[in-house]
């Protein structure tokens, strides 16, 4: 064999290579792009808004068709939409969170308590289901939930600022609304804290112990978003523990978790390394559980009371003590 055709034959390898080496380039750049992209149409968990100054002094009485109390219900994940009625929801009829209100709405006038339901998204899409699911990302869905929560405080407030707030709801729902909760026991909220009667959550993604009891048996692990804290999927953020807790709204509050439930009782820290093996032994309890979806009949004490009969029990407790505003 020549020289002059090993060396062609070599050139043509190193051709090859740095074609290939090219290719491996663009494709990598190409899924960087797709991920970044990944990332941003599925959203970020937004900032909290800035702290809202001090208003008015109250008036001494407030519009005649202002409620007393404002109930605000949020449903969990499948069981609302952006169009539903907040007063007779019917997007899902089989929501957990129907089972506190509906009570509430036969037991008190509108003028004592306006029980308002939150339409939101209320959806979380599987990040990597191929082709995709066409649902909204769980960052998006809870930032809207979260926005639409505060708007109806914030305008409620503005109309009616004699009216106190009882927040309550589940799943994705109870997150929300202890999200909301949390900022107003901050004092960055849309209404002073002692305008707040109290806040109920079933199965909270951020269950935290130590911020407000639980009611019913003991649950030895922590929220999710607790568990998995950190962990960033396109539009599923583990935001981890809610600073400060209720602030000062945890005397008010209360949680309701059923063991093995992983949304609300996963093992604590599970993503540090010598935390692995133990959080995997629960894994088990997880497969093919239907806890999540029983609170109706989950029962929390010695009277066979539920999950939701106790919420709306203890919410029907605090509207019946909270105070009765003049109107004008």
């Amino acid at each position: 064999m020549s020289v002059s055709g090993r060396g062609t034959r070599k050139n043509g390898k190193n051709r090859g290579r740095k074609r290939f080496g090219l290719v491996a380039v663009l494709a990598t750049i190409l899924v960087l792009v797709i991920v970044a992209g990944w990332y941003l149409l599925a959203g970020r968990v937004p900032e909290p808004a800035p702290p809202t100054p001090p208003g008015p002094t109250p008036p001494a009485a407030q519009p005649a068709d202002c409620p007393d109390v404002q109930v605000i219900s949020v449903p969990g994940t499948w069981e609302s939409n952006v169009g539903d009625d907040p007063h007779n929801p019917t997007a899902n009829p089989a929501s957990l969170m129907l089972n506190v209100t509906r009570p509430l709405q036969e037991r008190f006038s509108p003028q004592r308590a306006d029980v308002y339901t939150v339409p939101y998204v209320a959806q979380f899409s599987n990040p990597v289901a191929l082709p995709p699911d066409g649902q909204e990302s769980y960052n998006n869905s809870r930032a809207a939930g979260t926005a639409a929560t505060i708007d109806l405080i914030e305008r409620r407030h503005a109309e009616c600022p004699l009216t106190t707030y009882l927040l309550t709801g589940f799943s994705q729902g109870a997150v929300i609304a202890g999200d909301v909760a949390a900022r107003i026991g901050a004092g960055d909220g849309p209404v002073s804290p002692d305008l707040v009667l109290g806040v109920g959550v079933i199965a909270d993604g951020r269950r935290d112990p130590a911020a407000a009891p639980t009611i019913g048996p003991p649950v030895a692990g922590v929220g999710a978003e607790l568990s998995l804290a950190g962990l960033k999927l396109p539009g599923i953020t583990m935001t981890g523990v809610r600073p400060g807790g209720f602030g000062a709204l945890a005397d008010r509050a209360v949680q309701i978790c059923a063991p093995s439930d992983g949304i609300c009782d996963a093992p604590a820290e599970a993503l540090k390394v010598g935390n692995w093996l133990s959080s995997a032994s629960r894994l088990t309890e997880y497969y093919n559980n239907p806890i999540h979806a029983m609170y109706n009949t989950f029962v929390v004490d010695g009277n066979g009371t539920t999950a939701t009969e106790w919420i709306a029990n203890w919410a029907a407790d605090k509207i019946d003590e909270a105070p009765a505003p003049a109107h004008e």
